[in-house]
């Protein structure tokens, strides 16, 4: 079931989100002191193209706050308004409320990445 959740996923909107992070992660990567967020960017594409069969875990501490903040501000929150949006449309029908759901989690991600980890889930 986590493979064809992931299909879809991919095909109708995963694809988005995932392109999404990468050219905000080489927008970051553009000047030195952003590498360290562009590679997290770059990590949470993954999470955005096949999110099935994955969940977040938030830990952290005063630096993942800080950096965190800057996020916010330097785009965070319009990725997070891209993820909820799609979110809200998926969870117009039955069908697409998993697909919803995934977007909503996403959307958080968005609005606070560093200190989250990725986990796969085990079944």
């Amino acid at each position: 079931m986590r493979t064809i959740g992931n299909v879809l996923w991919f095909l109708f909107g995963g694809i988005l989100s995932g392109l999404a992070w990468c050219l905000t992660g080489l927008l970051w990567c553009v000047t030195i002191i952003g590498i360290p967020i562009g590679l997290q960017c770059f990590k949470l594409s993954g999470m955005s193209f096949f999110p099935f069969g994955k969940e977040i875990v938030y830990a952290g501490g005063a630096v993942s706050f800080l950096v965190n903040v800057l996020w916010f501000l330097f785009g965070g929150f319009l990725m997070a308004m891209l993820n909820a949006t799609l979110g809200l449309l998926w969870c117009v029908t039955i069908i697409g409320i998993p697909f919803g759901l995934q977007f909503f989690k996403l959307a958080k991600l968005s609005l606070a990445p560093f200190g989250a980890e990725i986990r796969y889930i085990q079944q």
